[in-house]
């Protein structure tokens, strides 16, 4: 069997790949490059990839293709009807970045919420020293305890962060995207407007599909509370950044802090290059899941996922 990694690189380079030669005949690609993609894959059995688009454009090129090994959850750049027609199998892989997300969730509401940048450099640029007494406040921030945290999608990460946030003493309301209602959780289901309005803190933690994608708009930004913070560590697609970009520029809501954009990497025509107070937008580059742990267990998923196929069976079948 002919492997092929497609976007060896996503993976980072301190994650060992050697094990794969034991499943067959392995060929590493660091980075994608469209134009040479239809000749990379032309002999492969086994395809992983990450964010490439796989499609009848792409894929017919891949005449011996039997596995799609996606090294992340959400399969949303695969045409899954086009692979199901032609018998091609696709494998995720699923709750490996659990707590890397959520702990990267807790990461980028700890830097807005405790203005965490302003209160560095305040020291280190010796406006702490001249301080004439204790008291160096110029920046307020608020305890979590009694505070609203809404969430968007209630699945594995979801409900760990709903796990922590309680612990800090916030009230946790949720809001599912897909309608299903859920009575298997101790927090309060409510309706996307009712989420908007109540939240302090508003993280999304949901795949794009149709009924999530913009859901954070100029519309729904206006229905949150003005010092309400955002954390969209989802998918880009989930929130405008135009939109977004205009909201924090006219204060409709006080901070947002993302991991997940449009376009990865960022362009540089991007809105949100606009925002350059730290207090009131922190980007960090899709890293939420990227833990050393993580990026470790993901690639033992995706070896065991090649490892089932050679059995006959599809493991984490998508």
């Amino acid at each position: 069997m002919n492997i092929v990694f497609m976007e060896a690189q996503s993976l980072g380079e301190d994650v060992d790949l050697s094990v794969f030669s034991k499943l067959g005949n392995v060929t590493i690609y660091e980075t994608d490059h469209p134009e040479k993609n239809k000749d990379r894959i032309k002999d492969a059995d086994i395809l992983v990839m990450n964010k490439i688009l796989m499609n009848e454009e792409l894929l017919k090129y891949a005449p011996n293709l039997k596995l799609i090994c996606v090294t992340a959850t959400g399969t949303d750049c695969i045409d899954l009807e086009y692979t199901a027609k032609r018998g091609i199998a696709v494998s995720n892989v699923v709750a490996y970045s659990t707590e890397s997300v959520v702990q990267h969730t807790f990461a980028l509401l700890f830097y807005l919420w405790e203005k965490s940048r302003f209160y560095d450099e305040y020291v280190k640029e010796g406006e702490y020293s001249k301080a004439e007494g204790f008291g160096c406040y110029p920046e307020k921030f608020h305890e979590l305890a009694g505070k609203t945290w809404g969430i968007v999608g209630l699945g594995n990460i979801g409900r760990r962060v709903a796990e922590i946030a309680t612990v800090f003493g916030c009230r946790v309301i949720f809001y599912s995207p897909s309608g299903n209602k859920r009575d298997d959780v101790p927090y309060e289901q409510v309706t996307f407007p009712q989420l908007l309005e109540q939240s302090d803190i508003l993280s999304i933690h949901a795949p794009l599909t149709k009924d999530t994608k913009e859901l954070i708009c100029k519309d729904t930004l206006s229905q949150m509370k003005k010092t309400a913070v955002l954390i969209n560590v989802g998918r880009g697609g989930i929130v405008n950044d135009e939109d977004l970009t205009e909201a924090l520029e006219d204060g409709i809501i006080e901070a947002a802090g993302l991991d997940a954009l449009n376009q990865e990497p960022m362009s540089l025509d991007n809105p949100l290059y606009r925002i350059q107070d730290s207090k009131k937008l922190y980007i960090t580059p899709h890293i939420a899941w990227a833990t050393v742990e993580s990026r470790r267990r993901c690639v033992e998923e995706v070896y065991k996922n090649i490892e089932s196929f050679f059995q006959g069976t599809v493991r984490n079948k998508v």
